[in-house]
């Protein structure tokens, strides 16, 4: 058996575990009946913001014991909490909204739990860059979430340039991003900048009263929230770059390639079909490519 594989099931005699539970992101009917369980169950339940997932807990009718695990201590919380895990217990990992790890703290957690064997599961639930990729109208597959954005234009602005350079190198999927609602209208107005008049949504205030989801070009948008200043939670969906025509060398290169497997006709369907490129100029390059290898022979 692998570690990893002793890792994820230990000794049935042992109850020691870490729960990665998700919690609503607005609603609290999203809450599942198994992750309120997870909870109730729980030695030790760590979280975020005490006060925020204390708020949480009452209104489920549940009492647990509460510890702060944030970016800030989690490094020197560490070794505690494996202590307390070889010693058989229980713990129980939230966010202050939705899937603990996504933008938020536990992965160092969860790695030296990994690694000294102990059984991590978890409770799935909302998640708001899922739900916001669902609802974008943009193809849901393949996607990257890329987390919070940075706060600073300049580095927003070199965030969305990688972007741009992973697309150069072969990337094509669609984009997640959460946003601060008082920085998004610069946000959007940054995107529109580097990446282009792409489709892009915005979603916010998922699950809640006033949830809404905006639609349009990213320069729209931005207009859009310059005008009307956004308020709650949000996430940005944005359409990844469009196939680009491949290069005059690049046709000839795989139009050779198939010349030396097929015949002519059958290379020309295969290269436009697989470039997107008119069949009429795919001949046209092809037939000067027979041509050349027929000189060359």
């Amino acid at each position: 058996m692998s570690d990893d594989a002793s890792g994820s099931t230990p000794d049935s005699a042992s109850s020691a575990e870490l729960v990665l539970v998700s919690v609503p992101i607005g609603n609290l009917g999203d809450m599942t009946p198994r992750a309120r369980e997870a909870l109730a169950a729980a030695d030790l339940v760590l979280c975020e913001d005490s006060r925020v997932t204390r708020r949480l807990l009452t209104a489920l009718g549940i009492a647990a014991r509460l510890q702060p695990l944030h970016d800030h201590n989690e490094a020197r919380e560490v070794e505690g909490l494996l202590a307390r895990l070889a010693a058989g217990e229980c713990l129980a990992l939230v966010s202050d909204a939705g899937t603990p790890l996504l933008s938020d703290p536990g992965f160092r957690l969860v790695r030296a739990a990994i690694a000294a064997g102990v059984r991590v599961t978890a409770m799935p639930g909302a998640n708001a860059a899922l739900m916001a990729l669902t609802l974008s109208g943009l193809p849901p597959h393949p996607y990257v979430f890329l987390g919070f954005l940075p706060p600073r234009a300049a580095a927003r602005r070199a965030a969305f340039a990688d972007v741009r350079r992973w697309e150069a190198a072969g990337l094509a999927a669609t984009l997640i991003w959460h946003e601060a609602p008082h920085r998004l209208a610069e946000a959007l107005d940054d995107a529109a900048a580097v990446l282009g008049a792409r489709e892009a949504a915005v979603a916010r205030e998922l699950t809640k009263h006033f949830e809404e989801v905006r639609r349009g070009p990213l320069p729209g948008l931005a207009a859009h929230y310059a005008a009307h200043a956004a308020r709650g939670e949000i996430t940005l969906v944005v359409a990844g770059a469009l196939p680009q025509a491949p290069l005059a060398e690049d046709l000839d290169a795989l139009l050779q390639a198939a010349l030396a497997e097929t015949s002519l006709k059958e290379a020309v369907a295969r290269v436009a079909a697989a470039t997107g490129r008119p069949r009429r100029e795919v001949y046209a390059r092809a037939l000067r490519a027979s041509q050349a290898r027929r000189g060359e022979e």
